[in-house]
């Protein structure tokens, strides 16, 4: 029988502490009653739905040669990941500051729960919406399942990244809760979810590509189209941005810690 280390414990532990915060973050949001939990995937579900029906009600059946249903799945869906696990990061520590009593629970804790709670509804639903949709011939079934992975998980990150950065700030200052949903509905336009990297100029081109969403919202495009469209991507780059506002994030995280957390 292999000795558990301290380290093993530890984490051990910790996944735990996020595994009840998660639940705890469920029950809160959705109740036990009615849907429930179903909740987690249909609320992303309908606004992507929204969106598409209103597209296609504006005949935009297609936006190039793309089918707009299909256009309007990627897009809106990588939109919620990073939107919705940033705005619930945001003074996410205040309605849990009763459990910092707690040796066990941090502050990275409850906004890894939150995140993994956004997470898992997102994803949910856009598998669930690229099966209903390719499967009654609205749209074709994804051309290479690998990219659009790897797209989906570094927007993961990304999400996770961005959470941390606006948690841990919105407990030093108010004004970023106040100001946070209104720079999230400016930043949906350049994301790119409205539009392909390769229909701008290519100064606009160069512009949006240093915001790293673009650059999963482009690998998943890739990979649910393959080669009828031309995409812009660069995996190393997004990963490279990810890990300096990962570094950013635990720290400012640690400091948030520390001034919830006094020793």
């Amino acid at each position: 029988m292999i000795e558990e280390t301290p380290l093993t414990r530890s984490l051990a532990i910790q996944l735990r502490v996020i595994h009840a915060l998660f639940l705890r973050e469920v029950i809160t949001r959705f109740g036990r009653h009615g849907l429930g939990v179903l909740w987690l995937m249909l609320e992303p579900m309908l606004f992507t739905l929204g969106v598409a029906g209103l597209w296609y009600l504006a005949k935009l059946h297609t936006v190039s040669n793309i089918p707009i249903i299909a256009f309007a799945i990627t897009g809106y869906s990588s939109v919620l990941l990073w939107r919705n696990v940033s705005n619930r990061c945001v003074k996410a520590i205040e309605p849990n500051l009763a459990l910092m009593y707690h040796r066990n629970v941090k502050v990275l804790d409850i906004f890894v729960a939150r995140f993994l709670l956004e997470f898992v509804g997102a994803s949910a639903s856009i598998v669930v919406l690229t099966f209903f949709f390719a499967g009654i011939g609205v749209m074709q079934w994804p051309h290479d399942l690998p990219i659009i992975l790897a797209g989906w998980l570094l927007l993961a990150w990304f999400a996770l990244a961005l959470g941390l950065i606006v948690g841990a700030y919105s407990e030093r200052s108010e004004l970023i809760e106040r100001v946070w949903h209104v720079i999230t509905y400016l930043l949906f336009p350049l994301s790119g979810a409205m539009y392909m990297v390769e229909w701008l100029p290519k100064a606009a081109q160069d512009a949006v590509l240093w915001l790293p969403m673009v650059h999963g919202v482009e690998m998943i495009r890739h990979g649910y189209f393959g080669g009828v469209i031309l995409t812009h991507e660069n995996p190393a780059y997004f990963a490279t941005a990810n890990l300096v506002m990962t570094l950013f994030g635990l720290a400012l995280t640690r400091e948030a810690g520390r001034r919830v957390q006094p020793e």
